[in-house]
């Protein structure tokens, strides 16, 4: 029961990143709550309001069906409207920064809502629309919930100014930048407080049996309470090898067993890996970075060549690289005491190359930049770290940078300006 309560929990919050799911769950929600409103109307609602509210309530067949198909068709081009908000935002966003942004900003639950309460009145004057008879009498016409129908018009119109405003907000590239840092800052400080400081020594895998992945995907979410429980039942240890995050292809080794594992349990464990075509940064911090060093190395490319934009996105690594430093390379899962899995991750000094390497292309030839990129080695050094050799792999990006500097920046002034500062930061390159 467990292990099926944790799986349904990971696929909601796959399906919940998806773009058509909020529309999707108020649509449904417009049709039930039409279906109640009639049943209210078959129990004498609008009757009720005629004879005591009449102002209320649209007492003529043809007046109602009037009201509702301008309702109707009025909604509908707003949420043409909006939809073309949206794919514009996304292709702006894909083109001006990043395409790995796209799935944050499909996963914007505001947007979401507002579509979706787009659709919910839609909707909802459908069918009260199909339920009118032209020729009835008043107590016959559902008065009240065509009134009702005119009020979620009213909300749309005001949700619809939001949507112009939050989307006009969306596509700044400092919201942006705030949001993805917030949701990594989130993401890493759970799991730097989740760790143990002390734990037993986790043993050496490389003669385990292996068991391959029957799927394909980025290795988005694992259920970790159901792999320890399989472990402490079996009297086991596992070792799982992709990073998350990682794309794993079908036939690839997965994880490590101390002990053989007929094909049930292998399909019991193998059940609680969850993998998606997508990446969030909500589940793996790592596309953080990788998101923000492709914002900084596109605003620096030739075509775009955003200095200001790139620095902001400095300073948002540096942030985020700071809370790193706290964190250990290696991730056991424990429980009582006792290590039961073991994940690999990537190292701080892998982590930092790859950020590096990429921002290195792009920027050696910039003198603010490289001046930025050598403050924030010296904050990080400056920062509480976990194992000490993380300064090591600062002064070894430090001293890349400024080699890579060398030979770009013609100005030989503007090098030495750059070394000397280096210098004075007490940087070992």
């Amino acid at each position: 029961m467990k292990q099926v309560f944790n799986r349904t929990i990971s696929f909601f919050n796959v399906i919940e990143s998806k773009i058509a799911f909020y529309p999707t769950l108020l649509a449904l929600m417009g049709f039930c709550f039409a279906v109640f409103m009639l049943y209210l109307e078959n129990l004498g609602i609008s009757r009720y309001l005629v004879e005591h509210s009449p102002i209320l309530v649209v007492d003529n067949g043809d007046t109602a069906m009037t009201i509702l198909s301008s309702l109707i068709s009025g909604l509908i081009s707003v949420v043409v409207f909006s939809f073309s908000m949206v794919m514009l935002l996304l292709s702006q966003a894909s083109s001006n920064y990043s395409p790995r942004l796209l799935p944050g900003l499909i996963s914007d639950r505001r947007h979401q809502i507002i579509l979706g309460v787009y659709l919910f009145t839609i909707l909802y004057c459908i069918f009260i629309l199909f339920s009118i008879q032209p020729t009835g009498d008043k107590y016959q016409i559902p008065g009240f919930s065509v009134l009702i129908g005119i009020l979620e018009t009213v909300f749309c119109i005001y949700a619809f100014i939001y949507f112009i405003h939050n989307i006009s907000q969306s596509i700044q590239i400092s919201n942006i930048l705030q949001g993805i840092y917030k949701t990594a800052k989130l993401r890493l400080n759970d799991l730097v407080e989740k760790e143990e400081e002390e734990v037993e020594e986790f043993p050496d895998s490389s003669d385990w049996y292996e068991y391959h992945s029957e799927k394909s995907g980025y290795l988005q979410n694992i259920s970790y309470p159901n792999l320890v429980d399989i472990c402490k039942e079996q009297e086991n240890l596992l070792h799982i090898l992709p990073v998350k995050g990682m794309f794993v292809l079908n036939g690839i080794p997965i994880i490590r067993s101390k002990k053989e594992l007929d094909e049930i349990s292998v399909k019991r464990i193998l059940s609680n890996f969850n993998f998606a075509r997508e990446e969030l940064v909500s589940d793996n911090y790592v596309l953080a970075f990788k998101q923000i060093t492709e914002i900084i190395v596109k605003a620096m490319s030739p075509g775009i060549n955003d200095p200001g934009t790139a620095i902001n996105g400095i300073d948002y690594l540096t942030e985020l690289l700071a809370i790193r430093m706290k964190k250990k390379d290696s991730n056991r899962i424990t429980k009582d005491g006792h290590v039961f899995i073991k994940i690999n991750t990537i190292s701080f000094g892998d982590l930092l190359f790859n950020i590096m390497a990429s921002i290195r292309t792009y920027s050696k030839h910039d003198i603010i930049l490289v001046q930025k990129l050598l403050l924030m080695f010296h904050y990080l050094k400056k920062q509480r770290s976990h194992n000490n050799s993380y300064y090591d792999n600062i002064d070894q990006e430090a001293a890349n940078l400024l080699r890579d500097a060398e030979d770009a920046i013609t100005n030989k002034k503007d090098f030495e300006r750059a070394k000397n500062l280096a210098i004075k930061l007490k940087l070992n390159f």
